[in-house]
């Protein structure tokens, strides 16, 4: 690989100095929180901020002038962040991520990217329905619409999904890496919270993506593997995304809950009610309300950091999570978001007319938490089902999974 320039180099960044530094940015991401909701993208000034932290790069590979932290690193860092912004949280968890992702693919595909800019920043659209990819010499000729691509506007790259079809046969499931000249950004996001993520949908028409930017995502195909895992041998890039792909995002939740414990707290050390001035700390109710909702936010970070600190460790002894193990995680991840849904709720039924102002924080915290819970891994209906399948003793397949 092509030797690294000392510019843009945080191969060094240990997990505590990266914790430390996303915790460092929170005053300045709340500062700047309203601004990116009105704008409903990443601001540039918060882009810049994060891309000197190295912040988006904390799961790209080391020789890439990566951070290449541990996997419960995953949600660490985006719960940090979140508590600034809960928008900002969910980019980066979203945008690193794919680094993690482009570590997967050939060396061809990383050089491509990385060799010629390691601060890339990658979007994605998922859904692998929602794109069509049709083979051609030398690689596939992809078409699609696809929502939800959060960061997309900062982003130079798209990791775009799609189904791989001969005729009305699926052959394969792709993720596609296409450069932002080649797909089309349309400004849909209008949303009752996670304005600031500015998760546009995309579209392309009969885009060529050569096959070393192309990484079958087939898990039950044969000879199914990832290329990059011959170079970057990390136990981190081999803990499974098909499972835990979802706590990245769901830590951004946390956080954003952690935020209205915390704004609660310092506005009931401050406060006397309007009708009888008694201050506010003394009541028990308001004692439990705030007691309840932290404990909940504890738990859900607690459940979200064990999942991947027991899929890292089963990993570097050489194990692979089963399925059960799997759909564990799924149900894991919805109902820690469950819990940070229930504990905002609930303080901010408590701050009563005094929350609903748009000058205060808690509720925005409202309208983000419910607006992030409402993505498809959070799903109640949709991700606790499957575990209790398989205890069951019932089938349950997934192409991906």
């Amino acid at each position: 690989m092509t030797a690294l320039h000392q510019h843009n180099d945080f191969s060094n960044v240990t997990y505590d100095e990266a914790l430390r530094r996303a915790q460092d940015l929170i005053p300045f991401l709340r500062e700047h929180a309203p601004a990116a909701e009105r704008a409903t993208r990443m601001l540039p000034e918060v882009e810049a901020a994060l891309h000197r932290s190295g912040l988006f790069r904390y799961h790209q590979p080391k020789v890439w002038g990566g951070m290449e932290l541990d996997f419960v690193a995953y949600v660490d860092i985006p719960e940090m962040l979140a508590r600034g912004d809960c928008s900002v949280g969910w980019n980066v968890a979203n945008l690193s991520s794919h680094h993690r992702n482009v570590a997967h693919f050939c060396e061809a595909a990383q050089q491509e990217m990385w060799g010629e800019n390691r601060d890339c920043l990658i979007a994605s659209g998922i859904a692998f329905a929602q794109g069509r990819g049709v083979a051609v010499a030398g690689g596939i000729q992809l078409s699609g619409r696809w929502s939800f691509s959060s960061g997309v506007d900062v982003a130079q790259w798209n990791m775009l999904a799609c189904q791989l079809r001969e005729g009305d046969q699926i052959i394969d499931y792709l993720y596609c890496m296409v450069p932002r000249a080649q797909y089309e950004i349309i400004d849909d996001w209008q949303t009752l919270g996670m304005r600031g993520t500015g998760s546009r949908s995309v579209q392309c028409e009969n885009v060529f993506v050569p096959t070393h930017r192309t990484q079958s995502m087939y898990a039950s195909k044969p000879g199914h593997e990832f290329p990059g895992l011959r170079i970057h041998t990390n136990p981190t890039f081999k803990v499974p995304a098909s499972s835990l792909g979802g706590h990245c995002i769901a830590g951004a939740i946390v956080g954003n809950a952690q935020a209205a414990v915390d704004a609660t707290i310092e506005m009931v050390k401050s406060r006397s009610t309007s009708y009888t001035g008694a201050k506010m700390r003394d009541f028990q109710s308001v004692q439990l309300r705030v007691g309840a909702a932290a404990a909940k936010v504890d738990a859900a970070r607690l459940v979200l950091r064990n999942d991947c600190l027991q899929a890292d460790a089963l990993v570097k002894a050489g194990k692979t999570l089963d399925l059960e193990a799997k759909v564990r995680n799924k149900r894991n991840g919805v109902t820690a978001v469950r819990w940070c849904v229930e504990a905002v709720d609930s303080l901010v039924e408590m701050a009563g007319a005094n929350g609903i102002y748009d000058s205060a924080p808690l509720q925005r915290m409202f309208r983000d938490a419910h607006a992030a819970a409402a993505h498809i891994n959070f799903n109640v209906d949709v991700q606790l089902t499957p575990w209790a399948l398989v205890k069951f003793g019932g089938e349950f397949k997934s192409p991906v999974m």
